[in-house]
């Protein structure tokens, strides 16, 4: 390798030896008539060494070329009379030798590279000879078979130096009917590679297709071809229909024929089992349109039998084009799997899962789509997405309550102890008063978000749904205004409902505010009541109501009615219809909250310009006898004066601990604080400290409320607990139940409210 590259240096340099005999000649030039003695000598020793230096080019140059010609002498030797076609090439691919049968096979070929001799030869040749160049250089020597026009070729190269390689082309020429053979079929018929690449073409082909294609996506419209269908072939007079039949040839070869077939009418009969099946089926053709369908199938779909559409005028709401999943289906390139969609024609809510198999029918390849009706599923699908939406959308209103009561009692606490500092008179006390009414607003809305959750604390009793409608008339009409007339229709023997009787009243006043809003122009608003009794559970509106006697109210308006898009939506938390400004959205959802909490059911109908009818199941409970009010008994004088006593409060939040602390102190209490449950604990380990009434919350980091008074109250038995949360009282119920001596108070709460209930308690 270093002898080639001072070979190449020394040819380089003898083309410009006549630079360096010019030079020596100079240098004995200037010593002829240099009177300097030192001069002369550097002049002469200058001159010899160039002299010197054009010999020894001139010999490196004659050797070099003699061991070119000597070996050019053993390659002649060697391949000369080889009957392979042999070449030997620069690192560049030119051509520097070829051997007699290199030159005979391939005289006919234009240019000096190797790639440009084998470029008809076969495929991609620039790629396959760079690949085996660079692992001969890597390796000395390479060899790869590659498929040609004509069979296979053996491609063989040895690195005879760093950039010189020898080149060998060993033919097998296949004598199948694919070859020459094949030229005398009147059927068309060519030979691909596996990449698509056409590698040979009968005389029948070329005059079908109009000339030499390079790829078969050239020839065939579709990308998948299967062997014994029936194909279109871009001929050169328009496209053309045969039966496409494929052989594997020799080195991954395809061998494709065609059998060319007559145009036929489309038929549009079917088989009569096909029709009369009691399975939904449809035919479509490879370009979408409807080939036929048999009668389940019409009947599902209301087609008419002259009624042929395409598929994507007959379904949608797939999530992307039909079209395109056909043509998946019909290339193999997905399985044929199942997607619910619906049916596309006008006012049609009808839902069908359809499935999609490639099926062949006389050679041509078509779809088949069998369809099952899926509304009901799609129904049900509907009502537990629904179910799982307002469940969270429940918590969600449930967690952001507990901790906007948790703000709302530190704000109104503090502005509580504010307004003990300053009267009437004082100009900041309107402010606190604003301060103050606000957060019992926000307080309300939190409520609101506590019913529609189901998680605000109830307190049901048995109540007469007459005598609340009586006790509300007076109030309702206030409500209505003067436009509005309300009647109300009251049934007989309408049993009692079990319900909080001020979180009833509060439904009825949305409904009938809501009612009075549809109404702009005025009307009337209609209440009346009913006895029913269901002998069996019976569906109504997505659900299914249970067997058993119900009171029911109905509020009925003459309104302007509910948009069907709305009805399922109407109880979700902030949707209205009103204007901005004129709702929460938040009325109809504390309705259902209500009604569902209280073991209800409730349902609205409704039509564009009519009005809506919103009716109110309520299971009825039979009366209960009066239990027996036990005489007064004298209670005990507490030991405690109002003010008096030790309280052990303990509340995670910082706020509402300060709070209620001071709160405390100013009623005279002694308060020790603690900021959870460990810390209390480690509090009462003290023997002689004295607690009269353990105030606590409820839900705390590490241990809870509840599991921490309960260890307590094994050493003190007799301490009383206040327990405060901003979540519902029946998260706590259980609980309680088993801590004796325990109340329950919510927040937010107010400095009187905190201050009365521990003072209940220290007097019991």
């Amino acid at each position: 390798m270093m002898q080639r590259n001072l070979v190449d240096v020394a040819t380089n340099l003898g083309g410009k030896a006549w630079l360096l005999l010019a030079a020596a000649m100079g240098c004995l030039v200037i010593s002829a008539f240099a009177t300097d003695v030192t001069m002369q000598r550097t002049a002469v020793v200058a001159g010899v060494t160039f002299a010197c230096l054009v010999l020894l080019i001139r010999g490196t140059v004659f050797w070099a070329q003699r061991a070119d010609r000597l070996r050019a002498k053993h390659l002649q030797a060697l391949v000369g009379k080889d009957a392979t076609p042999c070449f030997t090439t620069d690192a560049f691919g030119h051509i520097l030798f070829m051997n007699p049968a290199a030159l005979s096979r391939f005289s006919s070929s234009e240019g000096s590279t190797l790639i440009a001799k084998l470029n008809d030869h076969f495929a991609s040749p620039a790629s396959v000879l760079f690949r085996l160049q660079s692992r001969a250089k890597n390796a000395g020597s390479a060899r790869e078979d590659v498929v040609t026009r004509h069979g296979h070729t053996r491609l063989s190269v040895h690195a005879l130096t760093v950039d010189r390689f020898l080149w060998r082309l060993e033919e097998f020429v296949d004598r199948s009917q694919a070859g020459r053979g094949a030229e005398m079929l009147s059927l068309p018929m060519l030979v691909a590679n596996k990449t698509g690449v056409v590698l040979f073409t009968n005389e029948a082909m070329r005059r079908l297709l109009g000339a030499r294609p390079k790829r078969l996506d050239r020839v065939f419209n579709s990308p998948v071809l299967h062997s014994g269908e029936e194909v279109e072939v871009a001929s050169a007079e328009g496209p053309v229909r045969a039966i496409l039949a494929e052989i594997a040839g020799a080195g991954e070869r395809r061998e494709i024929y065609l059998l060319p077939v007559r145009e036929r009418a489309d038929g549009t009969e079917m088989v009569a089992d096909f029709e009369h099946l009691p399975i939904a089926l449809i035919k479509f053709r490879a370009d979408g349109s409807m080939r036929s369908a048999n009668a389940s199938a019409r009947d599902l779909t209301k087609l008419r039998p002259d009624d042929m559409p395409q598929i994507h005028d007959l379904f949608e709401g797939l999530g992307r084009s039909v079209s395109d999943w056909m043509d998946d289906v019909m290339a193999e390139r997905v399985p044929g799997a199942a997607e619910v969609m619906r049916l596309h024609r006008e006012g049609s809510d009808v839902f069908v899962q359809v499935a999609l198999r490639r099926i062949v029918e006389n050679g041509r390849p078509a779809v088949l789509a069998i369809l099952q009706d899926a509304t009901a599923l799609k129904t049900l699908e509907a009502q537990f997405v629904q179910s799982q939406k307002m469940q969270a959308i429940g918590q969600l209103a449930g967690g952001i309550a507990h901790d906007f009561n948790n703000l709302l009692t530190a704000i109104s606490g503090h502005c509580d102890l504010l307004l003990l500092r300053h009267t009437q008179t004082d100009p900041e006390y309107a402010d606190l008063v604003q301060i103050h009414q606000n957060v019992n607003r926000a307080a309300s809305l939190v409520g609101q978000l506590l019913a529609f959750s189901r998680k605000q604390t109830l307190k049901p009793e048995h109540i007469d749904v007459h005598d609340v409608l009586a006790d509300m008339t007076h109030l309702l009409n206030r409500l209505v205004g003067e436009r509005v007339k309300l009647e109300l229709t009251h049934a007989a023997a309408l049993g009692t409902i079990r319900a909080d009787k001020r979180q009833l009243e509060q439904v009825l006043m949305n409904l009938v505010v809501n009612a009075r809003d549809a109404m702009p122009e005025g009307g009337v608003i209609r209440i009346e009541t009913e006895a029913v009794t269901l002998e069996k559970d019976t569906p109504y509106q997505r659900v299914v109501i249970p067997a058993r006697a119900y009171s029911v109210i109905r509020v009925i308006d003459e309104g302007c009615g509910i948009a069907p898009d709305w009805l399922q939506k109407i109880f979700e938390p902030f949707v209205t219809t009103k204007g901005v400004g004129q709702g929460t959205g938040l009325g109809l959802s504390t309705v259902y909250g209500i009604v569902k909490q209280s073991g209800g059911f409730i349902f609205v109908d409704s039509e564009l310009g009519k009005g809506s009818v919103f009716t109110l199941y309520f299971p009825v409970h039979e009366d209960q006898a009066p239990k027996a009010v036990p005489a007064p008994v004298a209670k005990p004088a507490s030991p405690h004066k109002p003010g008096e006593g030790v309280i052990l409060l303990v509340e995670d939040e910082a706020p509402v601990r300060a709070f209620a602390s001071r709160a405390l102190r100013l009623r005279g209490y002694t308060v020790l604080e603690a900021e959870n449950a460990e810390a209390a604990l480690k509090t009462l380990e003290d023997p002689a400290l004295e607690i009269d009434v353990f105030v606590t919350d409820v839900v705390m980091p590490g241990m809870d409320g509840p599991a921490w008074v309960r260890e307590a109250l094994q050493q003190r038995p007799d301490v009383r607990v206040v327990f405060v949360s901003g979540y519902a009282e029946d998260c706590l119920s259980e609980n309680q139940a088993r801590i004796p001596n325990s109340v329950f108070l919510a927040k937010p709460f107010s400095l009187n409210d905190l201050a009365t209930v521990v003072q209940g308690q220290m007097v019991h």
